[in-house]
């Protein structure tokens, strides 16, 4: 029997405690059915019914014995004898875990048990019942909060920009970018979707131009001959700033225009020259890798994502931050949608039954060997401990019935074999 409380858990302390309680009432039971037999004995010479006294005393003397040798031998030897048949439960211990693993296999990791069991229970209603109350979605949400917070301190840094590169490499900067790109603008030019660019373009040039007229200052003066006047300095670059302007506003207003036709003309050799043009493709390509495989964007990148970590790993440990909240109402709407819409429910049933059989039907033998595997590694004395802590007290019960039954029929043996054979 344990004898270290210290070491157990409560509940564990608390059986100890039951089962050491109910030992000391069985072997109250022996010693009180041992001074009855004493008395028995003692008196029945001078008082011949107390034979039946001690016939009471001693039925109830070998019962309690016998019962305690049962319940005794199944956890050890008793009194330390090399007896066969005894110390079952530590010499029998890895035949007991194989034996209750393939019970647990067989009787509740079968998929119609699995099956049955859950189609008989709305799962879907009920989680949305329990998701749709507040307290219950602000619940969830700390957790889920709690949760990933712990994954984003346990990524490593460096390991999720080897990550990133490795996906944006894979996905992004190894496929030729040449030819879908070409498809893409070819498409649009088709569709004369670039027109809106164009105009946005040209609207832009002619805003700038009609707020940055000093730019144009000594723009094409500077590079005359110095005997040509100061004065014609200032009109050509008047001259030139006018013209300027005035192309712009030509160019905006034309749809016609020149400049439109050319422009519509270079983005249609563009993008067949993207697609089929190898010097052009080749072109892009090195200015991709030249761009993606500078220091300085790699540098970007990991910025961006320490940047993002932060704003992540601060939004979740705000309680009242967008993010945790926008979260706590998908969990409340996702609940009210789990009680009220049918076809929803019954695809979540559905799906969490299916998973549930699939997962006992691959890994029931594992799960059951699990059970197998962990008493066996057990010590044969720790078992029995357990063992003995678990059902312990239920068995001094036993010993009770064993010590009056035991009575009873020494008494009524005594009493018939005097009626019949006399005494």
């Amino acid at each position: 029997m344990p004898t270290n409380p210290q070491l157990l858990s409560p509940a564990d302390a608390e059986r100890l405690r039951g089962l050491r309680f109910m030992k000391g009432v069985a072997l109250a039971g022996l010693i009180v059915m041992a001074v009855i037999f004493a008395v028995g004995f003692a008196l029945q010479e001078r008082i011949p019914a107390m034979a039946y006294v001690r016939a009471f005393g001693e039925g109830g003397m070998v019962g309690a014995l016998a019962d305690w040798f049962a319940v005794t031998a199944l956890f050890r030897r008793p009194m330390g004898l090399p007896i066969p048949h005894t110390a079952i439960i530590p010499r029998r211990k890895d035949e007991i875990g194989r034996t209750l693993g393939e019970f647990v296999e067989t009787n509740f990791l079968s998929a119609e048990v699995v099956r049955g069991k859950l189609d008989s229970v709305d799962i879907a209603k009920r989680l949305g019942e329990w998701m749709r109350e507040p307290d219950h979605a602000a619940r969830l949400t700390d957790e889920a909060s709690i949760a990933a917070a712990r994954v984003l301190r346990a990524l490593g840094d460096d390991d999720v920009r080897q990550l990133i590169e490795d996906l944006a490499r894979t996905h992004l900067i190894e496929p030729e970018w040449g030819p879908p790109l070409g498809e893409w603008l070819g498409r649009v030019i088709e569709a004369d979707a670039h027109h809106g660019a164009v105009n946005l373009a040209v609207d832009n040039i002619v805003t700038w131009l009609e707020n940055n007229e000093p730019v144009f200052e000594g723009l094409v003066s500077r590079r005359l001959p110095s005997w040509v006047p100061s004065l014609a300095h200032r009109l050509i670059d008047d001259t030139v700033y006018r013209e300027a302007v005035a192309f712009g506003h030509a160019v905006q207003a034309d749809p016609q225009h020149p400049a439109r036709i050319a422009l519509d003309g270079y983005f249609g050799r563009l993008a067949d020259s993207l697609q089929h043009d190898p010097a052009t493709i080749g072109k892009l390509e090195d200015a991709k890798y030249g761009m993606f495989d500078s220091p300085r964007v790699r540098a970007l990148a990991g910025q961006a994502w320490q940047t993002a970590k932060g704003a992540l790993a601060d939004a979740l440990a705000d309680p009242e931050s967008p993010l945790r909240r926008r979260v706590h109402d998908a969990v409340i709407e996702f609940g009210e949608r789990l009680t009220s819409d049918d076809a929803l429910r019954h695809s979540v049933n559905t799906w969490v039954i299916d998973a549930a059989v699939y997962l006992v039907d691959r890994y029931r033998h594992d799960i059951a060997g699990v059970i197998t595997e962990t008493v066996e590694r057990w010590d044969p004395e720790e078992t029995t401990e357990k063992i003995e802590l678990m059902v312990g007290r239920d068995l001094q019960y036993i010993r009770l019935n064993g010590t009056f039954v035991g009575a009873l029929a020494g008494l009524v043996i005594f009493a018939v074999a005097h009626a019949f054979f006399g005494g």
